[in-house]
């Protein structure tokens, strides 16, 4: 394999192997401790623009699924294609197996376009990205360079949403609106599965003339204040008295909408095992996560309260209104990879439809 280096903009180098495609990338340098559920993971519009590092030291061992279309949407990923700008792996198997698999990792990437770098001491990478928070970064071969590049200063959530309405029927009553800053395929497969009929629009798209019971709000990536078009929108809704549920970039977005601030995290959560707290009933879940920004806790205005907070580091992780159909979570809920035991939020927001 080519000899490869994967730069930090603090000045460290971890020198590896090529295994995607033979070509240099930049992007934000951030870490996943997931130890499974790599091909969901890489198909996840939120980590657009991102140099992924996967801790789990063996990647790749069971393949990647021959994908195909079910109901409409990508069979065993969370999107369409590979959304990470490039992948960092501590030792990537040269064989799978696994009854589902249809090509390596290593040939998903380079059909996919994307570069990827074996061999580097992922934990390494890690304690540097948790101390001094996430970095700037590039994946570079022998004979290639690149310059560093900040993603978070372009409207990620424009690049991965869709272009124009999409339907999704289902064969209930119920018709809800999904504004797409970046949706992962499970959130509405989580509404299908519940007789949800799903009208996806773009993250822009003024919703006032659309007849529907509800909104919700998805993922995705980047800073949430990029997406003023996607803020006044929600307010209109919530103005006019629609039900609206926000998952994790749609989570920050609501918190925007209703009057309180967002900050970037120094190197955010991306797992599948982050405990949330519900406030009241003091009961933790287990939630899979992917975000670099969250909700100040100390602006939430009068009359909404914090739902949620994480175990770990006391963060804000949910908020509703008191009175009014308005609730959103920092985690996912359809958690694809990962447990699935907030899945019980999407019943909760049809008994509020």
């Amino acid at each position: 394999m080519t000899k490869a280096s994967l730069v930090l903009e603090d000045g460290s180098v971890f020198h590896g192997h090529s295994f995607g495609l033979p070509q240099c990338v930049a992007g934000e340098v951030v870490f996943n401790t997931g130890m499974v559920g790599y091909p969901e993971a890489l198909t996840d519009p939120s980590y657009k623009g991102q140099i992924l590092v996967l801790t789990y030291p063996l990647i790749g061992n069971y393949g990647v699924p021959d994908g195909g279309v079910e109901g409409g949407l990508p069979a065993g990923f969370q999107s369409e294609g590979v959304q990470i700008a490039g992948l960092v792996v501590a030792e990537v198997s040269t064989r799978y197996s696994h009854w589902n698999a249809a090509l390596s990792l290593a040939r998903w990437l380079v059909q996919s376009g994307v570069p990827a770098i074996t061999g580097i001491d992922t934990r390494a990478v890690t304690k540097c990205l948790r101390t001094k928070g996430s970095l700037l970064g590039k994946v570079v071969l022998d004979d290639q360079n690149v310059e560093f590049y900040n993603p978070n200063l372009e409207n990620l959530v424009a690049m991965v949403s869709v272009r124009s309405p999409v339907v999704y029927p289902a064969e209930g009553k119920k018709r809800v609106v999904l504004i797409d800053c970046g949706c992962k395929s499970g959130i509405i497969r989580s509404l299908l599965q519940r007789q949800v009929t799903v009208m996806r629009v773009p993250w822009d798209y003024d919703l006032m003339n659309e007849a529907c019971d509800g909104v919700v709000i998805s993922n995705g990536p980047g800073d949430p204040k990029t997406c003023s078009a996607t803020i006044s929108n929600v307010q209109r809704a919530m103005d006019n008295g629609l039900p609206v549920f926000g998952i994790c970039l749609g989570h920050q977005i609501l918190a925007l909408a209703c009057g309180a601030d967002t900050y970037k995290m120094k190197f955010g959560h991306r797992s599948q095992n982050q405990p949330c707290v519900e406030t009241g009933t003091k009961r933790c879940y287990v939630t899979s996560q992917n975000h670099g920004y969250a909700v100040q806790a100390d602006s939430i205005p009068e009359g909404w309260v914090s739902w949620f907070h994480n175990a770990n580091d006391g963060t804000n992780e949910g908020i509703r209104h008191v009175r009014k159909p308005f609730m959103s979570v920092q985690f996912h809920p359809e958690a694809a990879p990962g447990p699935d035991d907030t899945n019980l939020l999407f019943d909760e927001f049809l008994r509020m439809l």
